[in-house]
């Protein structure tokens, strides 16, 4: 199939984390692969490889699905990244914990798969995202199992299909994490009673003291999303307190309660720069929370909200390296249609690492790590005339640093084959505005300050940081290496710096990362 010339999204509308309750990717993982899609079972390592859609610096399985990142922990000087993974085909279904360690957030070695579902356990369908913490010396897993169950006891329904999610535990003695044992038993099987959730599932951990708390990611129906507190002084047994934080009803009506807002996926709390941080995912975007944390009473009050990427990102999950920084990854979706992945071969992939910080005003700042600089190959310079500089791509790996002055006038920046239509970021430092093909993005930035844009193009991805306040993730389908040009338009002369570099794959075959 011809992929289109132009595939750029701003406001993507992906096959969503969740959209099995709508699909047959809700049943077993033998009756998700009889489906009549395209899909091949097997796909040669070539095919795959010499995709010139396949991003070559970002993480990724060497085949098939991926999404949401779980588990991020630092074990015996090496970084391990788990995250959710079919191990049988390139669409959602049958979810595993693939497993990757790293050196240094950069470069992956992939590890066998840590988490596979129990048949007849209670993660008989699934194991689905959670989190990895280091408990008395033993790194220790906390996760989602998902089994079918009667009516009545489902906290998943979509009308054919019943599950029950419930919260597991595994344990690991392993210097490398490679093998795991789970408890035979769920840690916290059920919700808390007299609560009709619309989901129940994506646990966070922190310790406080001698007492551990979990976030477990929930809501009501016509209610709103909520991340549920429990505590527990062993992770074994866990009391439910109350909510941690909740939204509000939004008065859509759909099927989906991810998707009006009344559920609540992937909370993350943390402390960053003397405040509190919740991150939570619904309505197919990221939102942040900051503000301050009653540790006595275990409330979180709210003094600054945003959204922390307006593309297509989802799912995020945090830790600390061995530095003390806040690191941040998350899940970049696809945004073209479910057969054309199926058919390549893989969908999804790894954000850059981001570093987060908290201002004094309390608002998040987001950042690329300083780490991928180390991929930098070889800077290009940047030859104006008329107000324009134009780069002819050999390879789809790039990074450009843009600084523009404070009032000064748009520069645009385009990228695309010659034969189509490109995609616009258009910045302007006067009005504190970014735009992508003329839509204005829904975050006013600073416009009494220069604007720093850093741009990394990777194959289909390009991830957006703008004054460390804004970021955005787009796909891009069907660049052509040695044709695709970058293209800077500024007639205002209101650049003041500009670097280009091309960057180093972290893969030698782009399928071993």
């Amino acid at each position: 199939m011809n992929l289109p010339e132009r595939g750029a999204i701003l406001c993507p509308m992906p096959i969503t984390r969740r959209s099995f309750l709508r699909s047959s990717l809700a049943v077993p993982a033998s009756a998700a692969l009889a489906r009549t899609l395209p899909v091949q079972k097997y796909h040669t390592r070539n095919r795959i490889a010499l995709d010139p859609n396949r991003p070559q610096y970002h993480l990724l399985p060497a085949r098939n699905w991926m999404n949401d990142p779980n588990g991020p922990i630092y074990w015996n000087g090496n970084y391990h990244l788990f995250y959710q993974y079919n191990p049988n085909a390139a669409i959602w279904g049958d979810m595993h914990w693939a497993h990757a360690m790293s050196p240094d957030l950069i470069h992956w070695q992939h590890l066998p798969i840590a988490l596979s579902p129990t048949p007849g356990g209670p993660d008989s369908e699934g194991c689905f995202s959670g989190s990895a913490v280091n408990f008395n010396g033993t790194p220790t897993l906390i996760y989602t199992g998902v089994k079918a169950v009667p009516p009545a006891e489902a906290t998943l329904r979509d009308g054919t299909h019943n599950f029950r999610e419930s919260q597991c535990l595994a344990t690991s003695s392993d210097p490398q994490l490679k093998t795991w044992t789970k408890l035979p038993q769920p840690v916290v099987p059920t919700p808390p009673p007299n609560l009709d959730v619309t989901g129940f599932r994506d646990p966070c951990l922190w310790q406080e003291g001698s007492w551990w708390y979990m976030g477990i990611g929930s809501g009501s129906q016509d209610v709103g999303g909520c991340v549920l507190l429990y505590r527990s002084l062993d992770l074994r047994s866990w009391t439910y307190m109350h909510r941690l934080a909740n939204g509000s009803d939004e008065g859509r009506q759909t099927s989906d309660p991810v998707a009006s807002g009344d559920m609540w996926e992937c909370p993350d709390f943390f402390e960053l720069n003397g405040q509190h941080v919740l991150l939570y995912s619904t309505e197919r975007k990221v939102y942040w929370s900051t503000g301050k944390y009653d540790a006595k009473k275990q409330r979180f009050r709210i003094r600054q909200q945003g959204m922390l990427d307006h593309g297509a990102y989802y799912a995020p999950k945090s830790m600390l390296d061995a530095d003390g920084n806040r690191v941040l990854w998350g899940w970049i979706q696809e945004t073209r249609p479910e057969q054309e992945y199926a058919r390549a071969g893989w969908a999804g992939l790894m954000s850059l690492p981001r570093v987060l910080t908290v201002g004094s005003d309390g608002l998040l700042r987001i950042q690329p790590s300083t780490r991928l600089e180390t991929l930098r190959e070889g800077q290009l310079p940047l030859h104006f005339a008329e107000g324009n500089a134009t780069l002819t791509l050999r390879e789809l790996r790039a990074e450009l640093e843009l600084t523009l002055n404070a009032g000064g006038g748009i520069v645009d920046l385009s990228l695309g084959n010659p034969t189509g239509r490109p995609t616009v970021w258009s910045f302007d430092p006067d009005a504190g505005s970014v735009r992508i093909d003329g839509a204005r993005l829904p975050q006013a930035l600073d416009d009494s300050q220069p604007m720093k844009v850093r741009f990394f193009l990777d194959a289909s991805v390009v991830e957006l940081f703008v004054n460390g306040a804004l970021a955005c993730t787009t796909r891009i389908y069907g660049l052509t290496p040695g044709v695709a040009r970058l293209t800077l338009h500024d007639p205002h002369h209101s650049l003041t710096e500009s670097a280009f570099w091309h960057i180093k794959p972290i893969s030698p075959d782009r399928l071993t990362t």
